[in-house]
């Protein structure tokens, strides 16, 4: 129910607020005002209560349904300019009293006439449609606008290509578009509007780069699906699977559009596994018995033949269209960090269709931080506490990453290397750490509509070099140092009422660990025992209030990033015992299976990782160069083979080389032993 204020008064425009002042405290009345104007609600009750009578109307409107409704000229003037034309234009030979109004009915009516009188508007999934067509007849911009917000709001798999087909609300088609593309792997297995497109629409959006998929087998089985509905109809249609299209009117002046025709811009095959498209694409019966299939098969196999050859070819090999990545819709950042002997300002955000990490050049100009923690509100990236090799900070900046502005916040209450962040309810908290003198079990939270940190209550344990995360509307903090040990403890935080509990302990001792949430599970990774670097891992089930073990990584690591994102968790960088490192890997939980990642462009530890969704200006912060990934990919394997010559040439003189590459870290390692190993 959209109501213009509290007990269905008058909104004017949508947004008035009441107003008691003494002109009329006395007499009960209350005002609702915008841009200095007033109107009472009473007095437009009254009339609405006088159109239901037809007193003092002075206007008909008449229906083809039969419906009739008297109507006050003015009330409808003041919100539509439709009527404000029809009643108030000269060129009528006479004054219009007695009008007829075509497609629209007595239902929609009566809510149009409701929404003048009361600007009150009760919209329902059934109603909405159809009032969003009479309001746009009408010119009720106000109906249409809230009819717009309806949507907007209601936005679902099962209608959002109706809303993006069907709909006429410029901002609205935009946004449905957005839903589309972004959560079209789940629009593709629910829709049924999907089943209705036109053979050019579909393309049209199977086509787009922004189209959100992890794997191109979602966009094969969505064209499938579309087929088998009609099967006899559109089988034939198979090759626009493989080659998308569309087409621009055919002359500027031209007032319609002619059917799209075929093009040479090609359908992702070489994404696909390849053994799913030997088996499930290459050999399907649409696809075998349609002979304008084959250049695109054999395109693709083509494809697939170079990938295993790669390292053999001759000359620069270009990226084809079948193989160009889409355009992801979250992107990884990983900021700041200790490499090379001291703190480093150094950006780098991970585009994961491209498998690429991108240098951001927008770095914090105050300097570099390094064990510091880093929040995400809306397109803003706080980055908290931390250390520059000197001071401990209670400083945070935070960067826009649409804007790409720094700018300092307010500072925390106390100085947090080692620090643990979350997000809950859209305030940043920040937890323990070190000052520089003690460990902190102090905490705080930081309100960004009011630029203010204040302390909550204080965790039952000293803990720095721990790691949180935010699960079912709580905050949890896993592990860490107190001075004395490494710790295996767990606590969680219950934002209203103010407490901290703990809960089961995890099965081993972690500092330097990294914890994040997913598919609703606590899971906790690497870390330091008191002994070693990890490369173990746990889960935490809170319905069962239980850890269980997750399978290894492959590279033990502590004070390394985690973030999910494309549905796995990401570890990134971090410190092995001897070296800073550079590797990321990736877990599946759906595989149960931990996977190499491309390696970041720096190796660093003592860094931080947050992802932001539905940036409008992603390409910023991809992967330019999509058509060299084949000669990138084809570059580092020759470089791989090479060194692997070298060290079965000459075992001793690749030691060497080892260490020279190791000794731009010897002073990351020192800094690691002094600091990180002391604190624990």
């Amino acid at each position: 129910m959209f109501q213009a204020s509290e007990g269905g008064g008058l909104l004017l425009g949508g947004s008035a607020t009441p107003v008691d002042s003494a002109a009329n405290a006395g007499d009960g009345r209350r005002l609702l005002t915008k841009n200095g104007r007033s109107m009472s609600a009473q007095a437009m009750q009254s009339l609405y209560e006088l159109r239901q009578n037809n007193l003092l109307c002075d206007a008909v409107l008449r229906l083809e349904d039969g419906g009739v409704f008297p109507i006050h000229r003015a009330i409808l003037s003041a919100c539509s300019t439709y009527f404000r034309a029809l009643f108030t234009t000269t060129l009528h030979c006479r004054e219009m009293t007695d009008i007829l109004l075509h497609g629209v009915t007595s239902e929609t009516m009566t809510l149009i006439l409701e929404y003048a009188y009361l600007r009150s508007l009760e919209i329902t999934r059934g109603n909405v449609c159809q009032l969003l067509v009479t309001a746009d007849y009408l010119c009720v911009l106000g109906v249409l606008d809230m009819c717009c917000d309806y949507l907007r709001a209601n936005l679902a798999p099962d209608n959002c290509i109706g809303i993006l087909m069907d709909h006429f609300c410029r901002a609205l088609e935009g946004e449905a578009q957005q839903f589309v593309m972004r959560h079209f792997v789940q629009v593709a297995q629910e829709s049924e509007e999907l089943l209705h497109l036109e053979l050019h629409e579909l393309a049209r959006m199977l086509a787009a780069d922004e189209l959100n998929v992890k794997s191109e087998e979602a966009v094969w089985e969505c064209a499938l699906r579309w087929v088998n509905h009609d099967p006899e109809a559109r089988k034939h249609h198979i090759t626009f699977k493989f080659t998308l299209f569309w087409e621009q009117p055919r002359a500027p002046h031209a007032r319609t559009y002619s059917l799209p025709r075929l093009s040479s811009v090609h359908a992702r095959l070489g994404l696909l596994d390849t053994q799913f498209f030997l088996e499930n694409v290459k050999d399907h019966p649409y696809v075998a018995g349609n002979e304008a299939c084959r250049p695109i098969i054999i395109e693709t196999l083509k494809f697939l033949y170079d990938l295993e050859m790669i390292t053999q070819k001759d000359g620069e090999i270009p990226t084809p269209e079948i193989a160009r990545p889409r355009v992801p819709h979250e992107i990884l950042f990983a900021i700041g960090g200790w490499s090379g002997g001291s703190p480093t300002n150094f950006i780098e955000t991970y585009d994961t269709r491209a498998d690429r990490w991108v240098k951001v050049d927008d770095v914090d100009p105050t300097g570099a931080r390094a064990y510091h923690g880093t929040a995400v509100v809306g397109f803003n990236i706080y980055v908290i506490g931390g250390f520059d090799g000197m001071d401990y900070f209670n400083s945070c900046r935070c960067f826009h990453a649409v804007h790409k502005t720094w700018r300092e916040v307010a500072p925390m209450n106390t100085r947090r290397c080692y620090v643990s962040v979350a997000v809950l309810r859209d305030l940043v908290y920040a937890m323990g750490g070190y000052d520089g003198h003690h460990r902190q079990n102090t905490a705080e939270r930081y309100d960004h509509r009011t630029n203010q940190w204040s302390l909550i209550a204080p965790m039952i344990m000293q803990r720095s070099d721990a790691s949180a995360t935010t699960l079912n509307d709580r905050i949890y903090i896993t592990g860490g140092f107190n001075g004395q040990e490494c710790m295996n403890s767990v606590e969680m935080y219950d934002l209203d009422t103010n407490q901290w509990s703990l809960i089961t302990p995890m099965r081993s001792r972690r500092s330097g660990v990294s914890c994040i949430t997913y598919h609703g599970c606590l899971f906790v990774i690497g870390g330091f025992n008191g002994i070693s670097r990890m490369c173990s891992g746990e889960k935490y089930n809170p319905i069962t209030n239980t850890w269980t073990p997750i399978p290894d990584m492959y590279n033990p690591r502590s004070n390394f990033a985690i973030e999910v994102i494309d549905d796995m968790i990401f570890a990134i960088g971090g410190f092995n015992g001897v070296t800073t490192i550079y590797h990321v890997e990736c877990y599946d939980e759906r595989t149960n299976e931990w996977y190499e990642a491309t390696d970041m462009n720096i190796y660093r530890s003592a860094l931080s990782a947050c992802v932001i969704m539905g940036l409008p200006n992603v390409y910023d912060y991809i992967h330019k160069h999509r058509e060299r990934l084949m000669e990138e990919k084809r570059q580092k394997l020759l470089a791989l083979e090479s060194q692997q010559r070298q060290r079965d040439d000459n075992a001793p003189a690749a030691n060497n080389n080892n260490l020279v590459i190791n000794n731009n870290n010897l002073d990351d390692d020192n800094h690691h032993n002094n600091n990180e190993d002391v604190n624990q």
